[in-house]
């Protein structure tokens, strides 16, 4: 955490425990904190599954206790027209979204931080699990002033880590973003929850799509996205082995959910063919892939020389591997790769530094 007191610094509240300790943290540091509650969208189709209202409650209970102020900023339209369709959008077209980057790179590195600088803030700090690293001091031709550079570096508790969903962030934006819980062991954050006397110490962990909470995806996507009825083929030798209600509700690797009679398996979707309403299924062996391209590339740190090798991780809940990634976005792994899923994003570290990523094409 930077050492700086007196400092005005604006903080993410989700109702969540994370984000309830990083304000605490900040406010014993010494940091004039305020709480900021962004409201989500609610989808119809959830009814009572909306949570915001509860989620709303816990972190102005939160910020009470801390005597700190409490802003409501409501960015629902926002996340509809901007995350909501992006995910929507892409299932539509086959592919499989990550709504969780997009929600930090529009909403809360975007609007939310942009809204809190023009407000009069010098930091804007969330609950993520992830660490911002001064690095080397750079010599300036102009004078003999030396700025700092920074650097996003992975959380020291490596199974909370969510640099995975934070690659989008500008090289600019860092010396201005806080993690306070990025040094941190979980079961450390809620110790400290309870130290502070804070209600929702022991509140669940959120589940889902940030925007939404948990849901069954298939069912959400049905409100928008009619059923179509369609053929499950062996990629092997192209029988008709089954059928499902619709291509757009499956993705890359699914295994559960398939309606497959044929007695043999395990089966798990290789491709689809939206054109055809195909769903093509294979083995376990017919999902490695060493090849891909990535596109859209966001780099906080460009390498200076292409090709050049690094550790890439294609899904959140997978292990790093190494790839070597070429100029024109190519990306090649040393060891083939299970279920490189279109849509998914792709991103690049060196060690615990994240230097970019993009999205699978």
């Amino acid at each position: 955490m930077k050492n700086i007191t007196g400092k005005k610094v604006f903080v993410a509240m989700s109702g969540g425990v994370d984000s309830s300790v990083s304000a605490a943290l900040l406010k014993q540091a010494g940091f004039n904190v305020v709480g900021v509650y962004m409201k989500q969208w609610s989808p119809k189709v959830l009814g009572s599954a909306c949570i915001w209202k509860q989620d709303r409650q816990d972190a102005m209970a939160v910020c009470a206790k801390l005597q700190i102020p409490f802003l409501t900023w409501d960015y629902s339209k926002e996340y509809e027209k901007q995350v909501g369709k992006y995910m929507i959008d892409s299932y539509r077209k086959g592919i499989t979204p990550n709504p969780d980057v997009m929600c930090n790179k529009v909403i809360k590195f975007g609007l939310f931080y942009d809204k809190a600088m023009k407000m009069g803030a010098d930091f804007v700090a969330t609950g993520h699990y992830a660490k911002v690293v001064a690095g080397r001091k750079v010599a300036s031709s102009k004078s003999n002033l030396q700025p700092t550079t920074y650097k996003l570096q992975t959380a020291r508790d490596q199974n909370k880590d969510q640099t995975y969903f934070l690659y989008t962030l500008k090289k600019e934006q860092l010396s201005k973003i806080v993690f306070p819980v990025g040094g941190l062991e979980k079961a450390e954050v809620r110790k400290l929850a309870k130290k502070f006397g804070l209600e929702n110490a022991e509140k669940k962990d959120s589940q889902g799509v940030c925007f939404i909470g948990p849901l069954n995806m298939k069912h959400f996507l049905k409100s928008y996205i009619k059923p179509k009825k369609g053929n499950i083929v062996l990629i092997k030798n192209k029988k008709v082995i089954g059928t499902h209600d619709g291509v757009y509700y499956y993705t890359i690797g699914q295994r559960h959910g398939l309606d497959i009679k044929d007695g043999g398996g395990p089966y798990f979707v290789i491709k689809k063919d939206i054109k055809k309403n195909i769903i093509y299924v294979g083995t376990e062996k017919d999902l490695l892939c060493k090849k891909t391209k990535v596109i859209d590339i966001s780099w906080i740190n460009k390498p200076k020389i292409f090709p050049v090798l690094l550790d890439v991780k294609i899904r959140y809940r997978t292990k790093s591997a190494k790839a070597k990634l070429d100029k024109n976005g190519n990306l090649i792994f040393n060891k083939p790769q299970r279920a490189v899923t279109e849509g998914q994003s792709a991103v690049f570290y060196r060690g615990n530094e994240v230097l970019g990523g993009g999205i699978i094409k």
